[in-house]
């Protein structure tokens, strides 16, 4: 048996949508799971996906073919989220524009917009879903390196995104946080420990970036 999920679209009976929100909806889906089982409902967040990434560089006079964990750093954001009512460190991160946006131009436009920069080599590290159990959000994280300055006027901020703080962590202290219980972002935890295994390996063996997502087949609706 291969270790891979797959795509399996149930069929809807009913669709229905319970509350229309500025960036995601509220939905309930009646299906048939067994022939056999009368008709559940499943509620759920109708999400239009989302993308991250994993910004890293050698310290300051490290190799750039070095393989250890304290000669790269990775860029982090702290933002306020209000609905756990922390600020937490993550990386930079954002919505997809529309339903079927290209990953990639997403991701090069929340780098430019959280972190005023821009990268030369661009690869996907992981893709996961954020809580495939209530959510159908799928958020993919890249992983960006040869990072520079943008070019051109800086993103104007504002709302939680207006006092923003950025700054560069060597991943060992990254993964010391994550694993000591101090941060608590999903997209950062999936993004610093997938850089770290991805570096182990030389960045070799990373998907393409217009490699395909689990949902494209689906071509799920908000």
């Amino acid at each position: 048996m291969e270790l891979r999920d797959e795509n399996y679209g149930i069929p809807v009976e009913e669709h229905q949508l319970i509350y229309q929100g500025k960036v995601f909806d509220f939905v309930t889906d009646s299906v048939r799971l067994h022939v056999d089982e009368p008709v559940v409902q499943r509620d759920y967040l109708s999400h239009p996906g989302a993308v991250a990434i994993a910004a890293v560089r050698p310290v300051s006079g490290a190799d750039s073919s070095s393989r250890e964990i304290s000669d790269w750093e990775i860029l982090l954001v702290r933002q306020y989220r209000h609905p756990v009512r922390a600020f937490l460190w993550e990386v930079p991160a954002g919505l997809l524009g529309y339903q079927g946006e290209d990953r990639l131009e997403a991701a090069q436009r929340e780098l430019w917009e959280e972190a005023n920069l821009e990268a030369e080599t661009w690869q996907v590290l992981v893709d996961f879903f954020t809580s495939p159990g209530g959510s159908s959000e799928h958020l993919r994280v890249f992983l960006a390196r040869e990072v520079s300055p943008a070019t051109g006027k800086r993103f104007e901020a504002s709302e939680e995104e207006r006092d923003m703080v950025t700054a560069w962590f060597t991943l060992e202290q990254a993964r010391d946080a994550l694993l000591s219980g101090k941060m608590h972002n999903p997209s950062a935890m999936a993004a610093i420990l997938s850089a770290i295994e991805s570096l182990r390996q030389g960045w070799q063996g990373l998907r393409e970036t217009d490699s395909p997502f689990i949902t494209d087949p689906l071509q799920i609706e908000r």
